[in-house]
């Protein structure tokens, strides 16, 4: 042989990184079967599916944090075996988790430098690592005090401080996992544009996302999963948005929202006068009809989740409120579910649903008047529910005693659905309907938001997502700086018109 073959590296453009027959099982179930995959240096390869399609459980085992079940993986061409995420990142693989994994109670900079710290003598050297995650972050596109308290951040920052971790670490392969899911167009672009960077310097990526418009924007490849299989994989130059969504699904989805009709003259079920929410939300006033689905738009940290949060009683407020036309002042979350206004969080993990409950549990806990009460619980009235929600909201579970944080984020959204609608409320007010959730199930929700306004209910939709509001909503509020600033109904409907409010800026300026 000679000494130079011995020595040569892979041969140029062969994959940095390689699947080879992997599958996974959790007991009997097995939720990946014999997938083949190959990344190489500078690539983007977008990796697309229904939620359960086994994307994120292919992604974590790339990554270290589980091992497969049968099957191999290689780097520049040797099997390799991860004794876990440190052995995997040592290599070069690095994984930007969809959950947020920070320490709340540590600042920005702590967190980003966490297990990691830069020492100066016998003391950490905070000036160093402040600036460093203060660059992190800009990189990123973000601005944030290095020094904040990450629990004092929103959903999107968080995720903006999870990346900026990331990436400090030296890295020949990226996965990111859902990363856009909480952040808004400006820092999606921010973002997309880093991902573009570091392609350009010859790392490869693996990227989930649902957002299809996106995938077509930045992969150079897009890879499909459907029931735990690949089941495509071309060039994204080849696919057009509606493509990628029939592989997904396996059908056409052709109308991905609903009709809805030419608002009429309605009643009015709640007026919103002047209303207050220290720190986040000033003078908001607003009214809401039966039957009437109003949203709200903005970038974030304009307000609109703060506010929704403090008309139910869950951060303090003050104003004027008025549920069908009577005064009404709610001090905490159960009397404005009492007096029939349900909140659905933004953050169904963390504040929704009880990951660690099964779907009984998790169903009925709010409404355990219905059941018998705390002391004694019918429990076969109980199962009755649950089979209701099952066949209603079309919940997909391969077992009813499964946990709640075993579904997927869209099944995970509609058992949430499930839960308030068993407390039949005339509001309804829903944050971020479908953040991580796939195309076939997004199309659901939408549908299901649909038919509650067509039940009378009042509907508020706080969403980040302009095509989602366009799509779904009969008139859009826009919040800017903790205001409300203008209102787009009709053909204003448009992003163009929520962005120049969303921002301040005209079409004009912009120019």
């Amino acid at each position: 042989m000679n000494p130079a073959d011995a020595s040569a590296g892979p041969a140029p453009n062969a994959p940095v990184l390689e699947a080879s027959g992997l599958s996974k099982s959790f007991g009997a179930v097995e939720v990946l079967k014999g997938i083949d995959l190959a990344v190489r240096a500078g690539e983007v390869q977008a990796i697309i599916g229904e939620n359960g399609a086994g994307k994120s459980t292919l992604m974590k085992i790339l990554a270290g944090n589980q091992p497969p079940s049968r099957g191999e993986i290689r780097i520049d061409g040797e099997a390799v075996s991860f004794s876990g995420p440190a052995d995997a990142e040592s290599r070069g693989i690095v994984l930007v988790h969809q959950e947020i994994l920070l320490a709340p109670d540590l600042t920005v900079a702590q967190n980003i430098y966490l297990g990691r710290e830069i020492g100066r003598g016998m003391t950490l050297d905070e000036r160093t690592m402040n600036e460093g995650a203060r660059r992190a972050i800009r990189d990123l596109g973000g601005d944030l005090d290095p020094d904040i308290i990450v629990s004092r951040l929103s959903i999107a920052q968080r995720q903006l401080v999870q990346i900026a971790r990331v990436l400090l670490v030296p890295h020949r392969i990226v996965i990111f996992d859902e990363p856009t899911a909480s952040l808004t167009p400006h820092e999606t672009d921010a973002l997309l544009n880093v991902i573009r960077a570091i392609r350009r310097k010859g790392v490869g990526v693996l990227y989930i996302s649902h957002r299809l418009t996106e995938v077509k924007d930045i992969a150079d490849r897009v890879t499909v999963l459907r029931d735990g299989r690949l089941v495509a994989s071309h060039p994204a130059d080849a696919l057009q948005p509606a493509d990628m969504a029939r592989l997904m699904v396996g059908r056409d989805v052709a109308k991905l929202y609903p009709d809805r009709h030419a608002a009429e003259t309605r009643e009015t079920v709640l007026e919103v006068d002047r209303f207050t929410v220290p720190g986040y939300a000033q003078e908001a006033s607003f009214r809401l009809g039966r039957g009437e689905i109003l949203g709200f738009a903005g970038l974030v940290g304009a307000g609109r989740t703060e506010l929704m949060e403090g008309l139910v009683g869950l951060r303090p407020g003050r104003g004027s409120v008025r549920l069908f036309g009577r005064p009404v002042r709610f001090t905490d979350v159960q009397a404005s579910l009492k007096a029939g206004v349900a909140y659905l969080s933004e953050d169904r993990k963390g504040k929704g649903l009880l990951l660690a409950k099964d779907l009984v549990v998790n169903l009925t806990l709010a409404s355990l008047k219905q059941f018998g009460g705390l002391l004694r619980i019918d429990r076969r009235k109980e199962e009755a529910a649950l089979d209701r929600a099952i066949r209603d909201f079309d919940i997909r579970t391969g077992s009813r005693t499964i946990l709640a944080g075993q579904l997927s984020g869209g099944n995970q959204q509609k058992l949430l659905l499930a839960k308030m609608m068993l407390l039949d409320p005339k509001v309804v007010i829903i944050d971020e309907p479908t953040r991580g959730i796939d195309i076939g199930n997004k199309e659901q929700i939408y549908y299901f938001i649909a038919a509650l306004a067509g039940e009378g209910r009042a509907i508020v939709v706080v969403s980040s997502e302009m095509p989602e509001l366009i799509g779904i909503c009969d008139r859009i509020l826009v919040m800017r700086s903790g205001r409300i600033v203008g209102e787009v109904a009709g053909e204003r409907m448009t992003e163009n018109e929520i962005v120049q409010l969303a921002t301040g800026v005209t079409a004009g300026e912009a120019a």
